[in-house]
């Protein structure tokens, strides 16, 4: 097939993104089997044959390169850095609110009933309580990860000495530090230029291939990125934006995409999968997206992948302290699947896209509060701050029309 663009072949609305999403989603279900039911020898699924990364961890590279491309896309627009803000919080928080508040009240629970053969001493745990892990967890960073301390005859807490009731969510913190990241690169001009967004995307593929290579001591020179999760999702992500930048010349090739499909495999396999390997099985990933045409509609009846991915580490848990990790490999990953699904479509039509819908509300009196305070001042601050010379904001668009006029 006759190689064309992905700007000429990608379309927003009709392209394959929801079902490799979910794919990705699925395959963190037979990742994560691994340490929560017992199977794969108690260790995540892939680690079997790659020293760097998981099955688990090769689907959220997947993740963040897809949030790269698309989130960028969407800061390029006309959207305020509020607004822009407000939507990415309304996709992230009220489903992931929902599953701390169903772990920690109705799996939890359960659960400790199941363990203990009572609910006493649950609601009333002296560490560790049901009520402090919603507020613990509430801003993505996971200050709490089990409940109540229990769990310490299940396959994760005998497998790895400690207990955990979603180790999903954890990720979701780096990608909503990247999703802050391009706001502010949109808010001081920075996407308006494709050479410095390349060079800033660039620095993160140099700076991510330095720590994983040891030729460099990245820590040392950005205390930030001391925690090495930071630039081991930031790449990804960095590399999807590369890709909305130039997406007029990057080639969508069936060639290139076996070649880059082979890479990747090759680099799980034998090493480098966290220097280079990500970013070929990302090409293929955006090809795919493109040239499988029938899947297009996959999420006509709803996007579940997000309810997927954080709910079903819990659900898994729940699943081991009823003991359905004994019936066996089938029997386990069935259930889970069928049943995480129904929790995710629940997700979806129930939270998620009604949050969604409100990505353009704001409250009648915070509207007035900001027509007459926040917005003139604000109005002041940024003309002075902004310069529409160099600014990719509706603000600098509308001066510099101004101007030519």
């Amino acid at each position: 097939m006759t190689a064309v663009t992905l700007k000429e072949s990608f379309d927003p609305r009709a392209n394959s993104i929801g079902f490799i999403r979910w794919l990705l989603a699925f395959a963190v279900i037979f990742s994560h089997a691994g340490p929560l039911g017992g199977f794969y020898g108690g260790h995540d699924l892939g680690s079997q044959i790659s020293d760097e990364q998981s099955l688990g961890g090769v689907a959220v590279a997947g993740f963040f390169f897809f949030s790269g491309f698309l989130i960028t896309l969407s800061r390029m627009g006309r959207s305020t850095i509020f607004r822009y803000m407000w939507r990415r919080a309304m996709r992230i928080f009220p489903a992931f609110w929902a599953a701390l508040l169903v772990t920690a009240f109705l799996f939890a629970p359960i659960a400790w009933t199941l363990e203990t053969g009572s609910i006493d001493g649950y609601w009333d745990a002296p560490t560790q309580s049901p009520f402090t892990y919603f507020l613990s967890n509430v801003w993505l960073m996971l200050g709490q990860r089990n409940i109540a301390e229990a769990g310490s005859t299940l396959p994760y807490a005998q497998l790895h000495g400690g207990y955990d009731w979603n180790g999903s969510a954890w990720t979701l913190q780096y990608e909503f530090f990247a999703y802050i990241v391009v706001g502010l690169l949109g808010l001081v001009g920075v996407l308006a230029y494709r050479w410095l967004t390349t060079l800033f995307a660039t620095a993160i593929l140099l700076l991510n291939a330095l720590q994983w290579s040891g030729a460099g001591d990245v820590a040392a020179w950005f205390p930030i990125f001391a925690d090495p999760f930071m630039l081991m999702f930031l790449a990804p992500f960095a590399f999807g934006m590369l890709f909305a930048m130039w997406q007029h010349v990057i080639p969508i090739d069936d060639r290139l995409a076996l070649g880059a499909l082979v890479l990747a495999i090759a680099s799980y396999a034998f090493g480098g999968w966290n220097i280079w390997g990500m970013h070929a099985f990302s090409y293929f990933l955006m090809w795919f997206a493109v040239r499988a045409t029938k899947l297009q509609h996959w999420e006509k009846h709803g996007d579940l992948s997000y309810g997927v991915y954080i709910f079903a580490w819990p659900l898994m848990q729940l699943g081991a302290a009823a003991g359905l990790h004994t019936l066996g490999w089938f029997v386990y990953h069935l259930v889970i699947i069928v049943v995480v699904h129904v929790l995710a479509f629940g997700s979806w039509h129930l939270i998620e896209k009604p949050a969604m819908s409100l990505k353009n509300w704001t409250p009648r009196w915070l509207r007035r509060v900001l027509d007459r305070w926040v917005d003139p001042a604000w109005n002041r601050l940024a003309d002075g701050l902004v310069d529409p010379r160099f600014s990719s904001t509706p603000r600098a668009a509308r001066r510099r029309a101004e101007v030519a006029a």
